[in-house]
């Protein structure tokens, strides 16, 4: 047992999924919970910090686009024509070919702010902009990979870095658009930069491929291979309609079908947003381990459609929840729009809890997306329990939203009762977080990026 760097005693704090009283959490040098004892007496609390309100486990946001921090609210206006997820990508490529890493760091560092002020200590980068904004490859082939490296150090924030295998535009393409210029990549660049990032302190690695559309199978199979036992796996699958309907016509099977016939697919791979997944090839991809990873306002924003919750909570399926264009950083907002979105498609309620046989639904939420975050980063991120890297979150129990409410269903009311409950402290591997000025630096960057336009 490593030795004890700190010890805290928390009131009320989350452990093994519920509300647990008197619980003096104790942290090791590794930056993991060296012990977490429940119910504990008063004279095993000496010497430990005492926490101001209910305490959460840290959640990790498993599907992010930190560029695209940068036009959330910026495409809400609807062009001439249907607007639909591919008119939407016409206006994100737009700031993906402007955008400069000094820019990219400055916009990162404040989005990894917000998200650890809302709680997640951990996001996994789904990282594309690999090139120069005419496409041409950098001296350093890690440069816009380096500064979101630098971004989530700067903030505080523990990061999966996931650089992404993107080489064609569609199923029968043979390369890219040109508006797709900076995300060209093969597989031997996307696992140098996975194997050349330092890991240590918060910052590790997995991979990702871009979508079944974007990799060949030769380039699917050379990076699953080279990946498999060693780091997370992740791909964007079945987000689309259109998508599901190219792959048929051009492999005669669905995404997710192909995905499980073809690649080595086991408990190392996240599939992202499977919004167009049917019960069966959700049963494939449970029975082959994998893990879900949803992105409710994301999918929402771009009318990706509704994911099949309850076929896959049915199935003990494992998931995390992801903030993929930002266009919200709670993940309170995510949990409930992931439940409301259920209830909208099928007329009824707590479909989560009634789905994962539990009572509550707010656990069953926070739940899954907290076991899901680890698959997810591939990192012991787990909750309030030896082993797991020390992060958590401290409830403002003062937040309108949680008044008077009784300690039983702070948690209902943190993700059924809006406005957001607030936090008043967050701490990653056990240390507490200090906010800087990360707005400063946001604010210009936006400034030279849209000014102009």
């Amino acid at each position: 047992m490593a030795p004890e760097a700190g010890r805290f005693f928390a009131p009320l704090a989350w452990v093994g999924g519920g509300w647990a009283r008197d619980v003096v959490l104790a942290v090791g040098n590794d930056g993991r919970w060296s012990s977490v004892r429940t119910s504990c007496l008063p004279s095993h609390r000496d010497g430990a910090q005492v926490l101001g309100g209910p305490v959460l486990p840290g959640l990790v946001d498993a599907h992010s686009h930190a560029f695209q921090r940068a036009i959330a609210g910026l495409a809400e206006r609807s062009a001439e024509g249907e607007d639909d997820f591919w008119r939407w990508r016409d206006r994100m490529y737009a700031a993906a070919l402007r955008i400069t890493p000094q820019q990219l760091e400055a916009i990162a560092a404040h989005l990894y702010a917000e998200l650890l002020a809302a709680g997640y200590t951990q996001v996994c980068e789904f990282h594309y902009l690999h090139n120069d904004t005419d496409g041409r490859t950098y001296a350093d082939p890690s440069e816009v990979s380096q500064a979101l490296v630098r971004a989530a150090q700067r903030a505080g924030m523990g990061l999966t870095l996931l650089p992404t295998l993107y080489m064609r535009s569609g199923f029968a393409a043979r390369g890219l658009r040109d508006d797709q210029r900076r995300f060209a990549s093969t597989p031997d660049s996307v696992l140098r930069i996975a194997e050349g990032v330092a890991r240590t302190g918060l910052v590790t690695s997995g991979v990702a491929l871009h979508s079944l559309r974007a990799v060949d199978e030769k380039a699917l199979q050379e990076v699953a291979s080279a990946a498999r036992g060693r780091m997370p796996i992740h791909i964007h699958i079945a987000e689309q309609q259109l998508e599901v309907a190219d792959c048929l016509e051009r492999h005669g099977e669905r995404p997710v079908e192909w995905l499980l016939r073809h690649a080595p697919v086991d408990a190392g791979w996240n599939l992202v947003h499977a919004t167009q997944a049917n019960r069966d090839e959700l049963a494939l991809a449970r029975g082959q381990g994998a893990a879900i990873v949803i992105c409710p306002s994301t999918e929402a924003n771009l009318g990706d459609g509704v994911f099949d919750l309850p076929a896959w909570l049915g199935a003990s399926g494992r998931w995390s929840v992801g903030s993929d264009s930002h266009v919200t950083r709670s993940w309170m907002e995510e949990l409930r729009l992931l439940e409301y979105s259920q209830r909208f498609a099928l007329r009824s309620r707590n479909v989560a809890a009634r789905s994962a046989l539990r009572e509550s639904t707010a656990a069953a939420l926070f739940e899954g997306a907290l076991e899901g975050g680890t698959a997810a980063a591939g990192l012991p991120l787990g909750g309030l329990a030896a082993g797991q890297r020390a992060d958590f979150s401290v409830v403002d129990r003062s937040s309108p939203t949680l008044l008077g409410v009784p300690d039983d269903h702070v948690l209902d009311a943190m993700v059924f009762s809006s406005p957001d409950a607030r936090l008043s402290d967050v701490f990653v591997a056990g240390r507490r977080i200090t906010f800087g000025d990360t707005a400063t630096g946001f604010v210009k960057a936006m400034q030279e990026l849209w000014t102009s336009q």
